[in-house]
């Protein structure tokens, strides 16, 4: 532990630093400490912190898997989607770090200011819509050229996934609903904010098969500068860990509850002769083994779930359910 210093040598160092001279700070701890200093370029201000840049890979890693799993879906084949860089820079330097032409997109959420930028590399581009127009990526050739009308159309339903992914992505750091204000193939036509204004980038690789290539985020200081304060590795954690479960499991169960049940209601069954199928004409009578006052059993996907009265509603056959079926009651 450093010793502390009484009023005298502290008014001997004041002297000693007014006059240059140095050899009372030498002696007072014989070589002098080297100053520890880090590089600031006043040209590249970085302007969100580790922590705070941390945050946002975090986010956009929990994207890269929802979004590879929604692509893998959707072209039927596997699809490796991975963060791979994270940084910032300048808007400048960001647009100038692309090809020309490629696919950029911006993109607008009511509830932030300004628009977030989706590039989308022709590496990958092409061989997805290789694979959508059936093609098998083997030997795409690779063309230097903006994406034609139809190309483009099968591109936003790439984009309109890479949406979903993102606004759910970020609904854990703010409510947000992104889309897709335009589209454009030359990068240095899109000017969203300065050239020297600070963006991060985030830098993601796409595989499809044997062909990857990159997508890359740009987000303006702006866009998040609102929610900045949000994005601390403390609060994060805590957050995440306090609300994404309930927030997952109330996703779950509002999906769920869409999904579509095949139900159906066992009238009763019985066994004829083939001669007897054979006799049947209209107007004939089969008698069945089930009784009149017994409980029809109404299935869910084949198990079986609730009893009940069969009757009529509103013109059509119905089944009012009156209990709850045993798992080992007769059809």
């Amino acid at each position: 532990m450093a010793d502390i210093l009484d009023q005298s040598e502290v008014d001997a160092l004041l002297a000693a630093v007014s006059s240059g001279d140095t050899s009372t700070l030498e002696s007072r701890g014989g070589e002098p400490s080297p100053r520890e200093f880090s590089v600031y370029d006043f040209k590249r201000p970085e302007r969100v912190s580790k922590d705070q840049m941390r945050s946002l890979q975090a986010i956009h890693e929990g994207f890269a898997r929802n979004f590879g799993a929604s692509l893998s879906a959707f072209l039927r084949t596997i699809v490796e989607t991975r963060v791979a860089t994270a940084e910032q820079l300048t808007y400048s330097e960001f647009i100038h770090s692309l090809p020309s032409p490629t696919s950029f997109n911006m993109l607008s959420a009511p509830q932030l200011a300004g628009q977030v930028c989706l590039e989308l590399s022709p590496l990958i581009v092409f061989p997805i819509v290789d694979r959508l127009l059936g093609g098998t990526n083997s030997d795409i050739f690779i063309p230097q050229r903006p994406l034609t009308s139809i190309e483009q159309r099968l591109v936003n339903r790439i984009i309109d996934r890479a949406l979903a992914s993102l606004t759910e992505a970020w609904s854990e750091l703010v409510a947000v609903t992104f889309e897709l204000a335009g589209s454009e193939s030359n990068p240095h036509l899109v000017q969203i904010v300065a050239p020297n204004e600070v963006v991060v980038v985030i830098g993601f690789e796409i595989k499809v098969g044997s062909r990857a290539g990159t997508m890359s985020i740009c987000i303006p200081f702006n866009v998040i500068e609102p929610v900045i304060g949000k994005l601390a590795v403390q609060s994060w954690l805590v957050y995440s860990t306090s609300a994404s479960p309930s927030d997952q499991s109330r996703h779950v169960t509002r999906n769920l509850r869409k999904a579509e049940l095949p139900l159906t209601a066992m009238l009763g069954e019985t066994t004829i002769t083939v001669n007897e199928l054979m006799d049947l004409a209209p107007g004939d009578i089969i008698q069945l083994e089930k009784l009149i006052d017994r409980d029809f059993i109404l299935q869910v996907r084949g198990q079986k779930k609730f009893a009940g009265k069969l009757g009529k509603l509103r013109g059509k056959r119905a089944l009012q359910i009156t209990r709850n079926a045993d798992a080992e009651e007769p059809l």
